[in-house]
Parts: structure tokens; C-alpha cells; sequence
């Protein structure tokens, strides 16, 4: 019986865990549910962190991707609509990690092509968690698209909402992990 229901939960797509061939995106630096290090903290707004973007790698990328988009989004902010952190397109599809501290903000850790757009930190780069003093943990959702496009002609000043939706008209998979931090 067991074993039925493993298998339908695996058709209907509700199994937990990774699965042989699935997209997937890993760190060294963060992890699925753990607490994310200081180093990756924000700088700023009471927070003392390092603000240095974690080493990211992906596998397993889908048939047909010709390009990555990488959203960071807290939706435990306390704003009504959560909070971006990092926004990245245009990322080529022979890629296959991004180093730690890609999310510089001149773009410099970043190939050629690839564009950094604004976060709610009001620039573009990597801004990493600062949540408010005392709240529960937050969640980071690093979500990396795999695209079928090579390219999302945006603004460089695209609103992250404006770039999620570009994102999400041409996404083939999404792979994710998700970090916490409190405070």
C-alpha cells in the first residue's frame, strides 16, 4: 500500500525530495531549511552581515533551455507583497553555477549578457536577508528558471514584479532552495 502511494504522489508531482534527473539547484553556503550564515546578511537597516551572495550551482537543466532567470523573493516580509532580494536574467544556458559574491552590484561577478535588475533595496545586486528583529524566520525562495528564450529584452530598472512576470510567460522548470534567517 505504501509503495502505491509513493507511486501516486510521484505522478501527481507531490513527492518530496529531489528526483533522479530532476532540475536542481544547490550551495555550499545555503541549504534547504537551514539558517542562512552571516556572511550572506545584509548590511544595512540594522543588520550587519557580509552581504555576499552565496555560490550557487544547478544540474539536470531541462531540454529546450536557451537562457536562466534567478529570483530571490521573501514573501515573510511584512509588506503585503513580500520582499526581492535579487533579480537576474539573461543568463546563458551553457551556465552552470554562479560564484559567491556574483551579486555585486556593478554586475562585474556576473557573464556577459546577464542583467542584475532593482531589488526592493532600491538598486540592482544581491541584497541579502535583514528581516525585522524578533520575527519568526523568514524564508528565502532562491528560484532559478530555466527559459525558452536566450534572451528577456527588459529595462535594466524593471521592477522585479515587471521581470517576474516576463520571467514566468517563458519558464520550461523552475529548481529551488529555500533558507531561512531570523534574527
Amino acid at each position: 500500500m505504501i509503495r502505491h502511494l509513493a507511486v501516486l504522489l510521484a505522478l501527481a508531482g507531490l513527492a518530496t525530495g529531489a528526483q533522479a534527473g530532476e532540475f536542481r539547484l544547490g550551495s555550499p553556503d545555503i541549504g534547504q531549511g537551514r539558517q542562512i550564515a552571516e556572511a550572506h546578511v545584509y548590511d544595512g537597516f540594522g543588520c550587519s552581515g557580509g552581504n555576499i551572495s552565496p555560490e550557487l550551482s544547478w544540474e539536470n537543466v531541462p531540454e529546450g533551455t536557451r537562457s536562466f532567470a534567478l529570483m530571490v523573493h521573501d514573501p515573510d516580509a511584512p509588506t503585503g507583497s513580500g520582499w526581492w532580494h535579487w533579480v537576474v536574467w539573461n543568463l546563458p544556458a551553457d551556465l552552470r553555477s554562479l560564484a559567491r559574491d556574483a551579486g555585486v552590484a556593478d554586475g562585474s561577478g556576473l557573464p556577459a549578457g546577464a542583467v542584475q535588475g532593482r531589488t526592493d533595496f532600491g538598486g540592482p545586486g544581491y541584497g541579502g536577508p535583514c528581516p525585522p528583529e524578533g520575527a519568526d524566520p523568514h524564508r528565502y525562495h532562491f528560484r532559478l528558471h530555466a527559459l525558452s528564450v536566450a534572451e528577456l529584452d527588459l529595462p535594466a530598472d524593471a521592477t522585479a514584479a515587471f521581470v517576474g512576470f516576463n520571467v514566468n510567460a517563458h519558464t520550461i522548470e523552475v529548481a529551488e532552495l529555500v533558507p531561512v534567517y531570523s534574527r
